[in-house]
């Protein structure tokens, strides 16, 4: 189903003159909602909106490092009241880079299942886009570090081996790793 969207530029000048308008087509967008990221080594992600609690930037001060903690996790933030581990995601996924920790703010995407919250420190946020996951590639070669944490990938055109991989926000919370 198509929307009209009415489009009438006298209305917010206060021209009381004879109102024209103007109808303009709005497009239906197709797929789900996604958040796309990159990590320190420039690779390019996305994780479903619906899994996201929010998405901040946070000073280095605004993490409070954890002793004898995991090497993973850069340690906790107070979200609206309610305690929450940052972890470094390029860490996690077996990135050599980890996320550059000595700038004035770092990205940092919260994301739940089940009322468990995690915080995922990135190296940059990306935009906000409408993703087909009817056309996302399951058959591609990943490192063991990360292949049980990406639903698939959607490759990119004109760019050769360039691709966005999607994330599975629960199974990122549920690993064993956090353990290690």
């Amino acid at each position: 189903m198509e929307k009209l969207m009415v489009i009438n530029p006298d209305f917010f000048t206060g021209n009381e003159q004879k109102l024209s308008l103007e109808l303009q087509t709005l497009e239906n967008p197709e797929g789900e909602l996604h958040l796309r990221f990159y990590l320190a080594s420039g690779k390019e992600f996305a994780l479903p909106a619906t899994g996201i609690v929010e998405v901040t930037q946070l000073t280095p001060d605004d993490i409070a490092p954890i002793p004898n903690a995991s090497p993973l996790l850069l340690g906790t933030i107070n979200l609206r009241g309610k305690i929450v581990w940052v972890a470094d995601l390029g860490q996690f996924l077996g990135e050599s880079k980890a996320v550059n920790t000595d700038r004035p703010t770092i990205p940092i995407i919260a994301i739940e299942n089940q009322e468990q919250v995690l915080g995922l420190a990135i190296e940059v946020i990306g935009d906000i886009d409408w993703l087909d996951v009817e056309t996302l590639e399951t058959t591609y070669n990943l490192p063991d570090s990360i292949a049980p944490f990406v639903l698939g990938q959607w490759q990119e055109k004109n760019l050769e081996n360039r691709g966005l991989y999607l994330l599975d926000s629960a199974k990122i919370l549920r690993s064993a790793r956090w353990a290690a």
